[in-house]
């Protein structure tokens, strides 16, 4: 069972029935009626679906259904699971895609026109700006005089690294405390200036803070059970984010257990078997309502009275009463073990989330807020268990919204539910099932000799079998062939001819074929390097659009919805502004290495110092840095941390004085920062630009010999 969120919000707008005499419901069979009515709309429509979802579910088992009938004659039941091989492959290339970056495929960038926070500002560094700039002079120098860091000691102390020293000369965020005043909104222009971007800092820690808590709640894992039942049965659903208190180990100093208590936003998988939409929904903007159903043991029904807003006493109430889970038929159809007892000691709880109108809620202790009470209908969230309500709120989300994601794997434009991969290759399975039946059936006939025996011919009273060695007494005198052997034509091979034209054809209805899942001995095409890189690109066509489908119907939506929970509940300043949730899951599509390898021709490209001004190496750095795995905040630096590290570098790069000995010995001493002539200053053999060694020594009768005759 999926884990039960906590609404523990600290916020005065979540309006809640109570659970005392004076709010307990004189006339709860209206609202109990009215979750009930929903639920069974919903479970009426689905009907069909569910009978697809349990075909598929065979399908990928390998279990044969009662529509299929065997005949007498058929020997062989093989069922060849090809369906589980395609599930496998589309699940594991989906999940391949989403987490090929090894995070969640989410990203948080500042919009176009940043609303509310400026976009860049700069301010002016150089000390010679005039009398305005004072302040900016003061705080970017150590001596009067001398520009920022260049008063310094970048002398690396022994036992000290790059990282210390930073530390020691103190971070850029240090110095603009003093000058906070005199910061420009827009984009530096000259030289001397250093340009900052309010509104991507916002949106990075945004993200991160978005990361981290998905990190926390185990999205990763939720996200992997989704894909698997959108690969299979044809959609995924999650549901969050929700407020939940998260237990980590902790001992103190006695050795005691002593764990730390931290609410954080969490999402989980919910299985589409309890998954119950408005059915005259499409998807999930238009749905009216949802109904999840949710199956609890009494420890579990319990534990909810320690939850925000659920009433102890209903709760206690619907225990009292005793077990009332009933199972569904698709439930008992999907059981292995069909002994088990039907009965458990289970309680079925409804999870409602949608709109309900305001006068059914105002009887039963909700007060309706002033700016809601001109509405009709308001949305809401009611537990409903074993004919009580246990929980009754008005939806706690701004802005308003169904925690619920539903993603189609195949999009169907007429139906809730989408089309996954068992589905649509429902037909295949069975013809590759039929064809095999019918080749082994064939091969056991066409592998055995049938014997015809002429008993006349025969001494009457012997035994019939045969075995090898076998001696069999004839009748004396009797004439003609006592034993015939007959042998049945062996038409396996047509049948496995028919076989793989039918698995070809699940390929083609499946979008996956057979060699992108380690299929063998592919010819044509696909004998070479760059054949089978071709068609596994192709190949990727299929699978481009059922992630874009991830974006579109859960990445995007779970991410603003992280978004909107933290900036309504999270009173961190640093992480608002007028930012965009952004779904990256299509970009893992390329593969790092293709990636890489366009960014670095790109780096050359602009290598070229005509080009250089126009190209964003900042950004160029951080993808070439994603494209091999690693985290760009950790091998990178922003600009103004590049510009600080440039003037380190620069103080640790100035020529050393010539050498005492050189001085008097005739000529020009050398200028300090000036190469020498014939000298390659990127020469690191030390050389000076000339030969060491002992070269060629001259032969008789060669210039230079010293044995010539003059």
């Amino acid at each position: 069972m999926a884990e039960i969120e906590d609404l523990s919000f600290e916020t005065d707008e979540v309006v809640a029935a109570e659970s005392n005499e004076d709010s307990l419901f004189a006339n709860v069979d209206s609202l109990i009626g009215f979750v009930t009515e929903r639920f069974n709309r919903a479970e009426d429509a689905r009907f069909t679906d569910e009978d697809r979802w349990l075909r598929s579910y065979r399908n990928y088992r390998g279990i044969y259904g009662p529509d299929v009938q065997f005949s007498s004659s058929e020997k062989s039941k093989v069922f060849v699971k090809v369906t589980k091989t395609k599930t496998l492959a589309a699940y594991g290339q989906i999940v391949d895609v989403l987490f090929g970056n090894n995070k969640f495929p989410l990203s948080v960038e500042p919009s176009v026109l940043p609303d509310g926070v400026a976009e860049s500002v700069h301010i002016n560094i150089d000390p010679n700006a005039g009398p305005a700039q004072s302040a900016l002079s003061s705080a970017f120098t150590d001596t009067p005089g001398k520009p920022y860091l260049m008063g310094l000691d970048t002398k690396l102390e022994p036992g000290e690294t790059r990282t210390s020293l930073m530390k020691r000369l103190g971070g850029l965020s240090n110095k603009l405390a003093s000058v906070s005043d005199k910061i420009i909104e827009g984009s530096g222009t000259t030289p001397t200036s250093v340009t900052f971007h309010p509104a991507m800092i916002a949106a990075k820690k945004m993200e991160k803070k978005i990361h981290d808590q998905l990190n926390e709640s185990g999205a990763s894992k939720h996200l992997r059970s989704m894909a698997f039942e959108m690969a299979l049965l044809g959609t995924g659903v999650m549901k969050g984010p929700f407020a939940s208190d998260k237990e980590y180990p902790n001992w103190n100093e006695e050795g005691d257990y002593d764990p730390l208590i931290k609410t954080v936003p969490s999402t989980n998988h919910v299985s589409i078997w309890n998954f119950y939409p408005d059915p005259e929904a499409t998807s999930m903007d238009d749905a009216e309502y949802v109904v999840e159903r949710h199956k609890m043991s009494r420890n579990q029904l319990r534990a909810l009275g320690n939850r925000p807003y659920f009433m102890e006493d209903s709760i206690q109430t619907s225990i009292s009463r005793g077990p009332d889970y009933v199972r569904k038929h698709w439930e008992m159809k999907m059981e292995d073990d069909s002994s088990t007892p039907s009965d458990t000691e289970r309680w079925e709880v409804l999870e409602f989330w949608g709109f309900v109108d305001t006068e059914i809620l105002e009887e039963h202790g909700i007060k309706i807020p002033r700016e809601l009470r001109k509405l009709s209908e308001v949305n809401a969230n009611i537990w409903v268990c074993n004919g009580t309500v246990i929980r009754c709120v008005l939806n706690p989300f701004k802005p308003t919204r169904i925690p619920y994601y539903s993603v189609p794997y195949e999009h169907n434009p007429y139906s809730f539910f989408g089309v996954g991969i068992a589905e649509n290759m429902d037909d295949t399975q069975t013809l590759m099932n039929g064809f095999m039946r019918m080749a082994v059936d064939n091969a056991v006939l066409s592998g055995n000799l049938l014997i015809e025996i002429d008993e006349t011919n025969l001494v009457p009273g012997q035994d019939l079998s045969v075995h090898p060695g076998k001696v069999f007494r004839r009748q004396g005198g009797a004439p003609g062939q006592a034993i015939f052997g007959t042998k049945f034509p062996n038409v396996a091979q047509e049948n496995m001819q028919l076989f793989d034209k039918a698995r070809v054809l699940a390929d083609e209805s499946t979008g996956f074929p057979s060699f992108a899942h380690g299929q063998t001995g592919v010819s044509g095409v696909g004998r070479t390097a760059s054949g089978i890189s071709m068609l596994m690109s192709a190949a990727n066509g299929s699978i481009r659009s059922v992630v874009k489908n991830v974006d579109d119907y859960l990445l995007a939506p779970i991410g603003r919805a992280f978004f909107a929970f933290n900036m309504q509940f999270d009173f961190d300043e640093s992480i608002k502004g007028d930012l965009e949730v952004i779904a990256n899951g299509t970009e893992s599509l390329m593969a790092n290495e293709v990636r890489s390898q366009r960014l670095m021709q790109f780096l050359g490209v602009v290598q070229n110092p005509a080009l250089a001004p126009f190209a964003k190496m900042d950004y160029i750095i951080r993808e070439i840095a994603k494209s091999m795995d690693l985290d760009p905040n950790k091998v990178t630096n922003s600009m103004q941390d590049a510009a600080i590290q440039a003037e380190i570098l620069k103080g640790f790069q100035q020529p050393a004085p010539p050498p005492p000995e050189m001085a008097g010995m005739g000529g020009p001493a050398p200028q300090e920062g000036v190469v020498p002539a014939g000298v390659n200053p990127q020469d690191q053999t030390g050389a000076g630009g000339g030969t060491i060694g002992t070269g060629v020594a001259p032969v008789p009768g060669e210039q230079g010999f010293s044995g010539n005759v003059a």
